[in-house]
Formats: structure tokens, sequence, C-alpha cells
């Protein structure tokens, strides 16, 4: 279970890494302050073939204004690129205790393939009176 959430955490995460690095436009079709059309990555279509037919309720737009009732937005989202980039400098004492950590975990499980018992050839001693009656311990 706690696998599971840590491959769906590490997926959000990368998806948000992904959405904050890149960069994208949409535009948006807007007759009388309602949408009509809208597009991502492209330019959105107008809607001048759909006011010239009779009947349409983008035709009557009820502004007080004498313009052009339609309206293009688009929304831009710039790509953040301005990440800072670390470089590491290792110093001696530094590089010594990676080698050495390297070294150690590398060698770490060799030579362990046999599964020793130290005590397996040992025997119990010969019980020569029952000391449970003995001393009448009974167990439930």
């Amino acid at each position: 279970m706690k696998t599971f959430f840590t491959k769906i955490l590490s997926f959000f995460l990368a998806a948000f890494i992904l959405l904050s690095t890149s960069s994208f436009t949409v535009n948006m079709h807007f007759c009388c302050n309602k949408l009509v059309d809208m597009a991502f990555f492209s330019k959105a279509e107008a809607c001048k073939d759909k006011v010239q037919k009779e009947n349409n309720p983008f035709k009557k737009c009820t502004s007080l204004q004498e313009k052009d009732c339609c309206d293009n937005q688009t929304i831009l989202k710039e790509a953040n690129d301005t990440f800072k980039k670390s470089t590491t400098v290792l110093e001696a004492d530094q590089l010594v205790f990676v080698k050495t950590f390297i070294y150690t975990y590398i060698n770490l499980f060799e030579g362990l393939d046999k599964n020793i018992v130290p005590f397996e050839a040992y025997r119990p001693p010969l019980l020569s009176k029952d000391i449970h009656t003995l001393y009448e311990i009974y167990l439930i």
C-alpha cells in the first residue's frame, strides 16, 4: 500500500514539474459573452458563419455598444526555465567517505551465500525426570 502511494505521489510530482516548465496557449472565442470555441496550441475559429444564419441566439446581443459583440481572448502561460543549476565540488574528506561507502556497500553481501547455523550439531541434554510433573507445572 505504501509503494502504491509512493508511485502515485511520484507521478503527480513529475507531472507538476512537466507542466510548470512547459508553455502553452489557450485561445477562446466569445459571442455575446458565451464561449463559442476554445483551442489549445492553435487559433480559435470565429463564429462569422453562425452569426449570418437566422434565428441564431448569437446574432442578438444585449450590449448597449454598437460594436461587434464577438470577442477573442488569449491565455498565454510561458515556460519557467529559471532553475538554479547546482555545482557540487567534493573535498578530500567527502571524497574519502564516498569511496569508502561505495566499497563497503558493494562488498557487504560478499561471502554470505551459505547460511551458517552455529548450533546445528548441538544435542540437548537427556532428561532423566519429567520436570513438569516434578514441580507440578502444567500448561493450559
